[in-house]
């Protein structure tokens, strides 16, 4: 099996050098991998112990965040490796100044598992929620040093608990202890013989607290809000935009939109406001327009979503008509009910929303429309929700100081 593993890692990488030449994420993997053993030896000072994480993406750094800005004020003397392995991760956050070093995790073959170790020789690994590549881990159990992964999440189906998936089911046993997000995980891992498994609860609860106790208030967005009951949409798709435009033309007064579309593109966002049929205005373009007139505002910039939410009054989170919905925690700590499509089935904090009182699942215009209408209309039932949204939030934060107080790295 350990065979078919290695020739299945082979195969993706060829994949990937063949859609190199027509697909930029692809390039991006490719040359961001280019001789990295001497780029990071070049980088990694031997005076240091390292301590190192790695993330598969944007939202598992987001995830592992607190962790990492922890763990370097409780260890000052430690360097931080951050590994990617996807460009949309490290495209993004290699310039991120809570670690030392950002690099790609190198394909996960025993070759490069043993030299990536060799010249970063971390005194303790650490992998945020998915991702258990068997060589690089098997060489951290010879090397002895600690591997722990943090919420983590379990599910029946993955290869871990199926009969072929039993060889794999060994990267598991190296770990020095598992944090998981849920008891249905630690049970399903206590049925496969692994009892180092905690809940110790999911460290972005922490990450969106801290980031909205930090946030900084956005002016317009202030003016704009101003005595009226806003709805907040963030990263929306097409699907979510044709929805959401059922209700904005008929929506009572008084109510504005902020619109956070997921793809950032001038003609799709000049369509969407043309479509409103009411007074609309670009972020970036508000001038000569008088904004506390204005009834939907568009967000044609990045990386204020997450403040966006602190002007809302209703939320609605979109990808839920596609792959799966975005981020349902940052509203909910603004305290404030939250709306998403059908497809949140792998969002387990969306799942307790719901159960909560805090959020509402649609599939249809209609269903749209009768949620939003309920949540404007009815303040007790819209505060009762956002109530529930926050206390939500507050019952779940402090995952990274239980995880920080049992991480043990190599002396």
């Amino acid at each position: 099996m350990v065979f078919v593993y290695n020739i299945a890692i082979r195969f993706y990488y060829s994949i990937i050098v063949l859609l190199s030449p027509f697909n930029k994420k692809a390039k991006l993997w490719l040359d961001g991998r280019k001789d990295w053993a001497n780029e990071l030896e070049s980088s990694i000072s031997p005076n240091y112990p390292t301590a190192w994480f790695h993330c598969a993406s944007l939202g598992e750094f987001e995830q592992g965040r607190p962790l990492i800005e922890a763990y370097r004020e409780n260890h000052p003397g430690h360097r931080i490796l951050l590994t990617f392995f996807s460009p949309s991760g490290y495209e993004i956050r290699k310039n991120y100044s809570g670690a030392d070093y950002v690099c790609y995790l190198p394909l996960d073959t025993p070759r490069n598992a043993k030299l990536f170790l060799s010249i970063a020789k971390p005194v303790i690994a650490i992998f945020v929620k998915y991702e258990f590549w068997y060589h690089f881990i098997k060489q951290l159990h010879k090397n002895k040093t600690p591997i722990y992964v943090v919420s983590a999440i379990f599910r029946p189906k993955q290869i871990f608990f199926r009969w072929y998936g039993r060889w794999y089911r060994k990267v598991l046993y190296r770990f020095n202890h598992i944090f998981v997000q849920n008891s249905q995980s630690v049970t399903l891992l206590q049925s496969v013989g692994i009892s180092n498994a905690t809940v110790a609860g999911d460290t972005r609860f922490d990450r969106v607290f801290a980031a909205a106790e930090r946030a900084e208030e956005i002016p317009l967005l202030e003016e704009f809000s101003e005595n009226s009951l806003v709805i907040v949409a963030g990263s929306t798709w097409p699907k979510d935009d044709e929805l959401l435009l059922d209700y904005i033309r008929t929506a009572p007064k008084g109510v504005k939109f902020i619109i956070a579309p997921h793809e950032i593109d001038r003609s799709k966002i000049a369509r969407f406001i043309d479509a409103t049929n009411l007074p609309a205005v670009r972020y970036t373009g508000p001038e000569g327009v008088n904004i506390y007139d204005t009834q939907v505002l568009v967000l044609d910039t990045i990386g204020i979503l997450a403040a966006a939410y602190r002007y809302g009054d209703i939320a609605y989170i979109g990808g839920g008509f596609g792959v799966g919905i975005h981020n349902t925690l940052e509203p909910a700590t603004y305290g404030i009910p939250i709306v998403f499509g059908p497809n949140h089935g792998k969002f387990n904090e969306a799942k307790e929303l719901i159960k909560e009182g805090a959020a509402f699942s649609i599939s249809n215009s209609n269903e749209l429309i009768s949620v939003f209408n309920n949540l404007v209309n009815n303040t007790e039932t819209r505060n009762s929700a956002g109530t529930a949204a926050k206390e939500f939030v507050l019952d779940n934060i402090g995952a990274t100081d239980r995880i920080l107080g049992e991480l043990r790295p190599k002396k």
